[in-house]
Parts: structure tokens; C-alpha cells; sequence
């Protein structure tokens, strides 16, 4: 894959919930946003991402099922999203959201843990990237993850201890910096300390507002690059190159 012409990249968001997307990619195009991710969460937005991907040229399609989302499925309803997920391929560049959430529901770990490794085999089947969610069971997803020996992986908006980000780092897997970097002390630390090899920049939108608003959008993703050149004290551009090289070099 050549990129041309693109500076900045908006690795995870959602913009199906973004109220304007006609003006919102308006907008990215204007801040050189050229290329966003959008993950679908569940049975309806993974169609509507698809759409999305097929009508905007910028935005592409990572197909998946929100930890808490899937909770809601019978096994044999998550056997057929995978199945559709699978006939769709060559449309999609990622797997993801998936993972695990034990904020919301702690109650039913082995079901969460049972389809996260679904997805795992299915990244690793379809040789795609897997975009993780691991809110409060950062640990337990990296044990599943080293278990089922996965490699391409995107932690997204990781939350755990330092120990845990190193050994993210020993891995050799990619995280993200989301825009709240701005204000929030953790990702920054992060932001210093993990090797700019493995790091992407993503938006999270509608959520995680570089100033605390509501409704991110993906054109705000510069605000994740100008802080890692910041804080790293180097030139953005250099910033831009090294994580549109990150992002090739993942998805190919």
C-alpha cells in the first residue's frame, strides 16, 4: 500500500455516530485526514461501516462485536456475524472492535473471553490486524492474546499498568494514542515512553474530546500528533512519517 499525499490517519473511531457525516469528512479532508477507520460494534453498524467504506473514499471498514455487545448474542448469532464477516473480507482492513470489558459486566468472563478468542482465530484466518478493547481486563486480554499467539495487534485506547505497557511493547504490538492525550496524564506518559515504531493515533469518535466536548471527530487526530511530537520532542512531520509507515507496515 502507498499513501499519497496523507498526513495524518484516524486509526479508531465510530463515525456512524456522528450526526453530519457528510460535514465531518468535509472537515477531515480539510485538516488532511486521509485515512479513518471506522469499527463497527455489533450486527447493524458492522453494515453500516461497509456502507461507509464503499461511499468515502477516506473511511475504511474494521468489522467486529463489542465485548458487552456480543453478551446480548446467542453463540450461534455470533457464529453468523463471523460468518459474515468472513464473505467480507476483501471490503475490510481490520477486525475490530472486539475484546473485553469487565467495567460493565463481570459477571460473564468466560463468555466474553470465548468470543474474543473467536475473533483472534479470525484475524489470524483472515491475516487482518485486531483492534482490542480491554477495559478493565487489560491483563486478561494480553494473556489471551499471547495464548493464541496473535502478532498483528492494535491495543486500542489501553488503559492498563506501566508493566502492562511494557509488556505490550516486548510483544512488538501497536497502541494507540487517542485525542483526550491532551489532558489525560496516562497517555501521555504513554505517549513518551512507548517507541513511536509502534504507535497510532486515533480519534475514538464521537467520544474522548481533545477539550473535553462532546462529538470528537476525526479531524482532531492532529492533536494526537502534534502531542507525541511534542512530548517526544521532534518534528511532527517526522511524527506523520513514522506512523503512516506504522499503519502500512500493520495493514498492509
Amino acid at each position: 500500500m502507498t499513501l499519497i499525499n496523507i498526513m495524518y490517519i484516524d486509526v479508531h473511531c465510530h463515525i456512524d455516530l456522528l450526526k453530519d457525516i457528510e460535514k465531518t469528512i468535509k472537515n477531515a479532508r480539510a485538516k488532511k485526514v486521509g485515512i479513518i477507520l471506522t469499527n463497527g460494534v455489533d450486527v447493524k453498524t458492522n453494515r453500516i461501516s461497509l456502507k461507509l467504506a464503499e461511499k468515502y473514499p477516506e473511511i475504511k471498514a474494521a468489522l467486529g462485536i463489542y465485548p458487552i455487545d456480543a453478551l446480548k448474542l446467542t453463540d450461534n448469532e455470533i457464529e453468523k456475524e463471523i460468518e459474515f464477516i468472513r464473505k467480507n473480507k476483501k471490503s475490510i482492513v481490520a477486525i475490530g472492535e472486539v475484546g473485553m470489558d469487565f467495567k460493565w459486566d463481570v459477571k460473564e468472563k468466560e463468555k466474553q473471553e470465548k468470543t474474543f478468542r473467536k475473533f483472534i482465530k479470525l484475524a489470524k484466518e483472515l491475516d487482518k490486524p485486531i483492534i482490542v478493547h480491554s477495559r478493565k481486563a487489560e491483563e486478561e486480554c494480553i494473556k489471551i492474546l499471547e495464548d493464541e499467539k496473535a502478532r498483528k495487534i492494535v491495543m486500542h485506547c489501553f488503559s492498563g499498568n506501566s508493566k502492562l505497557v511494557k509488556r505490550i511493547i516486548e510483544n512488538k504490538w501497536t497502541l494507540t494514542i487517542p485525542t483526550c492525550v491532551k489532558h489525560a496524564e496516562q497517555f501521555q506518559k504513554m505517549a513518551e515512553e512507548i517507541p513511536l515504531k509502534q504507535l497510532l493515533c486515533e480519534t475514538d469518535s464521537p467520544f474522548l474530546h481533545p477539550d473535553k466536548k462532546k462529538n470528537n471527530e476525526p479531524a482532531n487526530v492532529i492533536v494526537s500528533y502534534e502531542k507525541i511530537a511534542e512530548l517526544k520532542k521532534i518534528n511532527i512531520k517526522d511524527v506523520e512519517k513514522q506512523i503512516e509507515d506504522n499503519y502500512i507496515g500493520l495493514f498492509g
